[in-house]
Formats: structure tokens, C-alpha cells, sequence
């Protein structure tokens, strides 16, 4: 058997002097989060992202003003000697895309809210109103693609899972084939007007609905004869090594399987604090693409389901870690559930181990113990690949992570991601390192299978990354949120700057915080609105005053 690794070929988008797709590299990108209208501030965060390594750099522009602004920015950064393109990020006002093709070297425009002034979610279309608005958007995205062949301007036709049409959530709901349905109405447009400079990102916070929903976008597109380039990311993946991992999983099990021509990874921190972690992606599947051929020999062998110490096959991945006594002696372990290998909870006899090697030559397991295959080969995405085709479900993934521990998270979702998003089902993880103890390594584990959404451990923080739509300081209420509810394991909770994919992205959990205007918040439960127009300043206390009237508070 043969696995190779193969980028998806697209064609080629100039965005001013950059190419995205074709042969080119595979771009890092990033957003600004000041405001659009701070000329000094935009341009010196501009370059600072630059100076970081990203190839281009998108702005928010919420109406006429903020677009002109863009084109000052642009002007002040030509002249300062940077030539990174800059994009304009419009939701809802489609009159703003068209002047922003007037000041910036791309345009976004989010499928959802470009033709429907207002998202509808809940009204009902029949047939003859859908195909009615249906050709309204032809028309009007026809007009702006005109624009911008006239231009010279590329267009990025962003989806997000928080912010679909109120057409196609009637039709589809907010499924991976309702965004790739209302991604591809305005793919035709393009087509049909013979516009090749479309870069297409189709995103969610959820890293499984991400990864599948692009896999099948690439695909409606290849049956159609489009070769558009991918831009991805994980939206509202959030921050520290939580947001990293994350954004790894959903990006990295992507770049391993050939898609992916520009990145962006979504972190509420400093813009420029995404570069290094989009970076070593890259360069992880620059390195993937050195080594792109796994042969195997032999035929697949027949095993057996491997079986749990109760005789049936785990509900979820376990974690194991290297038995230390220092962690059995932690009086406040982050997962006492932890199995401890091989002098602890499982001792040599209860375990086989094989190789990747052994694998991929032909060799089975014997049956009765604990399956373990020690990855020991560097493109390990490509290992992963091939052990699906030759294995049952259930073998524990036993890996060496001798990295720095800033890099860790970020190469452990890369290696990990195809596996663990696509793959047959996973008994467990045991990592080892010799850079970190076994503590922080089990803690890397629940993050890896929390971010791929196989066994939820601890809250879940589904915050965005903030722009200049962004109301309140970010980063610092997500702190404050955090501090206050991360006892909560399992627990859901949204904090998002503004209404453009907030009540959207954050559909799945459990409560939300949403910026709706300058200093104040609405809270949801669920998908209901609860509270309106908080000032931020109360606005924690009244969320955990929410979450104990309905019962889902313990104290910490």
C-alpha cells in the first residue's frame, strides 16, 4: 500500500504583489484588532504584524469611513517601505465592499450577510422566494465582481459557520453542506464572469465542522471543475495553549491532507502573536512535503477490538502518562482518571507494543493486551494515514514530543489532527518528552482531545480573536471570565467582541457573552438572548449569577 502526501492544486490569485495558491508558498496572514479609523495605530500594528512575518493583513471596515481609512493605512505603510497587501473584512452593508475596492488590495465579504441586510434566521422561503433572492444576489454579487476585475481587486468569499443566510438556514441549517451550498452560489457568480482572484475560507469553532466542511467544499469544487485556493482557520479558538491547540488540530489535519494555500491562526491575543504559531505550521508541512511517500508491505492484518481493563472497548480516549510519583503525590491533579505506564497502573505485562515500523510492514498484534504503537517515523501525519487502513480501532498512540514547550502544542495538533478528526477510533495517548514532565504532558493530552472534540475535560472558552468591531477589551475579559468559571469542567461558555459571528459561532454552548455596544454586553443561554445592554463592568458577575440560577454552577 502507498500513501503520499499531494497539495491540492488551485489556481493562482494575485492580491497586489502576492500570490496565493498555484505554486506559491503557503501564505501567513493576520488581523488587526484597533480600530479601522486610528490611522497611526493601524499602520503601526500593521507593521508589526509584517515585521512578524505575515504576508498580509485584513481590517475591518464597518462602513464608508473605515474604508477610506484602510486606504490611508495602506498609503502610510507604501511609504513607509512595507508592500503587504491589505484586505477589508465587510459584513452586512454591501455598499462598504464596493467603495473598499476603491482603497484595499482585497476584499472580504461573508456569504451571510452581503446580499441580507439583516441575518433572518427563522423565516421561511418557498421555492419561488428562494430562487427570488437567489438571482437578487446574483445580481448584486455580479455588480461588485465586475467592480473588481475592473480594479484589479481579489475577492476572499469568507463562511462562517456563525453567520449563514437566512435562506440557507432555512433550507440546510447550519450544516457543512448549508455553507458549502452558500459558498458555491457565489463561486458560480465568479465562474460565469470568467474572475479567477477568489481566495475562499470557509470556517467554524468547531474544529470537526471545519475540517469537514472544507474536505467536502474541496470536493463539491473539484467535481465542478474550480480550483479556487483555501484559506484556513479555527474561528474563536481563543488564547494560550488552549487557542494553539485548537487552531493546530483543525489547521493541521487540513495542511497534511494537501489543502490549505493561506492560514490564519484566530488567538485573543496581540495579532502579531499568531504569526510564530501560523509559521511553524507552514513549516511543518514544508517538512511533510519533503517526505511525502509511507510504503507498507504485506497485506492489512486481522485483528481483534482491543479491549479496556473492563473488557469493552474505552468510551473515549484514555490518557496515559509515564508513571512519576511526583504527579501520584499532586494533591490537586488536573485528571486523576490519568493511567500511569509502565510501573504504575500498567505494567509491562499488560501491554504490546509495536513500531510503526512493524506496522506498516506487515506485523499484527497477538490479541489480550493493551495495543500500543510507539510512533518513532518524522512525517507522522502520514504514519497516522496509513495505520487507519491497517489497524482496528482502539490502539493507544505512544509518541516522543522532545520539543520546546512553546512549540509543543502547536506540533502536537499538526501530527495529531488528521488522526484525531478522521480516523479510526483511538484508545488513548501517551506522550513522552524529556523537555516537560509527565504532568504537563497529560495536560496536553485532554487539550488535544478537548480541541478535536473526542472527551471534554475542563470549560471550554470559545472566545474570538477581537478586531475593530470588538467593544470591550478581549483578552483581559476573557481572563476575567476564565478565572472565574474555568472549575466548570465541561461547561461551554461563548465570549465574543460583537454580534457578526457572535450569537452565531457560538451556537453550541452553553452560555454567551456578546459585545453589543460600546461597554456594554448581552448574555445568552444557549441560543436565547437572556440579558440585554450590561455594562461590561457588571457583566461577569450577572454571567455567573446566570449560570447558578440554572444549575450549573459548583463551587470551585
Amino acid at each position: 500500500m502507498r500513501f503520499e502526501y499531494r497539495r491540492r492544486r488551485t489556481n493562482p490569485v494575485r492580491v497586489a504583489n502576492l500570490t496565493i495558491g498555484g505554486e506559491a508558498p503557503i501564505v501567513v496572514q493576520s488581523m488587526a484588532n484597533v480600530n479601522t479609523n486610528d490611522i497611526e495605530g493601524g499602520t503601526e500594528q500593521a507593521a508589526r504584524i509584517i515585521d512578524a512575518g505575515g504576508k498580509m493583513v485584513r481590517f475591518t471596515t464597518q462602513g464608508t469611513r473605515e474604508a477610506e481609512a484602510l486606504g490611508r493605512i495602506r498609503s502610510g505603510l507604501r511609504a513607509s517601505g512595507y508592500e503587504a497587501p491589505l484586505v477589508a473584512d465587510v459584513h452586512f452593508r454591501k455598499e462598504v465592499a464596493f467603495v473598499a475596492a476603491e482603497h484595499a488590495d482585497k476584499v472580504r465579504i461573508n456569504p451571510g450577510n452581503f446580499y441580507d441586510s439583516v441575518i433572518k434566521r427563522g423565516q421561511s422561503f418557498t421555492p419561488e422566494e428562494f430562487e427570488a433572492d437567489l438571482k437578487g444576489l446574483r445580481e448584486e454579487f455580479g455588480r461588485f465582481v465586475d467592480l473588481c476585475k475592473e480594479k484589479g481587486v481579489a475577492i476572499r468569499i469568507g463562511v462562517n459557520h456563525g453567520s449563514l443566510s437566512g435562506r440557507i438556514m432555512d433550507r440546510y441549517g447550519d450544516t457543512p453542506l448549508g455553507m458549502v451550498s452558500g459558498c458555491m452560489e457565489y463561486l458560480e457568480v465568479c465562474a460565469e464572469k470568467g474572475f479567477e482572484d477568489v481566495v475562499i475560507s470557509i470556517k467554524s469553532s468547531n474544529t470537526k465542522v471545519m475540517a469537514e466542511t472544507v474536505i467536502l467544499l474541496s470536493k463539491t469544487m473539484e467535481e465542478r471543475g474550480m480550483h479556487y485556493p483555501l484559506h484556513l482557520g479555527v474561528t474563536e479558538a481563543g488564547d494560550g495553549e488552549d487557542g494553539r491547540l485548537k487552531s493546530a488540530v483543525g489547521i493541521g489535519a487540513l495542511l497534511s491532507l494537501g489543502l490549505g494555500d493561506t492560514i490564519r491562526v484566530s488567538l485573543t491575543e496581540a495579532p502579531e502573536a499568531e504569526i510564530p504559531v501560523a509559521g511553524l505550521l507552514v513549516r511543518l508541512t514544508e517538512e511533510l512535503a519533503l517526505n511525502p511517500v509511507v510504503e507498507t508491505s504485506g497485506e492489512a492484518p486481522t485483528l481483534q477490538v482491543p479491549r479496556s481493563n473492563t473488557g469493552e472497548l474505552p468510551k473515549y480516549p484514555e490518557v496515559i502518562a509515564d508513571y512519576d510519583e511526583a504527579f501520584l503525590s499532586v494533591s490537586e491533579c488536573e485528571r486523576p482518571d490519568v493511567l500511569f505506564g509502565p510501573k504504575g497502573s500498567m505494567a509491562e505485562e499488560d501491554i504490546e507494543v509495536l513500531t510503526d515500523e512493524e506496522i506498516l510492514g506487515g506485523y499484527g498484534f497477538s490479541g489480550g493486551k493493551r495495543r500500543v504503537i510507539e510512533i518513532t517515523r518524522p512525517n507522522v501525519p502520514l504514519v497516522l494515514r496509513a495505520m487507519d487502513e491497517l489497524i482496528e480501532p482502539g490502539y493507544i498512540i505512544r509518541m516522543k514530543a522532545d520539543y520546546t514547550p512553546e512549540e509543543m502544542p502547536t506540533r502536537l495538533g499538526f501530527m495529531l489532527g488528521a488522526k484525531l478528526l478522521f480516523g479510526s477510533p483511538l484508545g488513548g495517548l501517551w506522550l513522552r518528552s524529556g523537555s516537560v514532565t509527565p504532568q504537563e504532558l497529560a495536560r496536553l493530552s485532554y487539550g488535544l482531545l478537548q480541541a478535536s472534540r473526542l472527551r471534554f475535560t475542563k470549560t471550554e472558552y470559545i472566545a474570538c480573536p477581537s478586531c475593530g468591531r470588538t467593544l470591550f477589551d478581549l483578552p483581559t475579559t476573557l481572563q476575567r471570565i476564565r478565572e472565574a468559571t474555568k472549575h466548570l469542567k465541561g461547561l461551554k461558555i461563548g465570549v465574543m467582541g460583537c454580534v457578526v459571528n457572535g450569537p452565531g459561532e457560538m451556537a453550541d454552548a452553553d452560555y454567551g457573552y456578546v459585545g453589543s455596544g460600546v461597554g456594554l454586553v448581552d448574555l445568552y443561554k444557549g441560543k436565547e438572548k437572556v440579558e440585554r445592554a450590561i455594562p461590561s463592568g457588571d457583566a461577569v458577575t450577572h454571567l455567573i449569577d446566570l449560570i447558578k440560577a440554572n444549575g450549573d454552577w459548583q463551587e470551585p
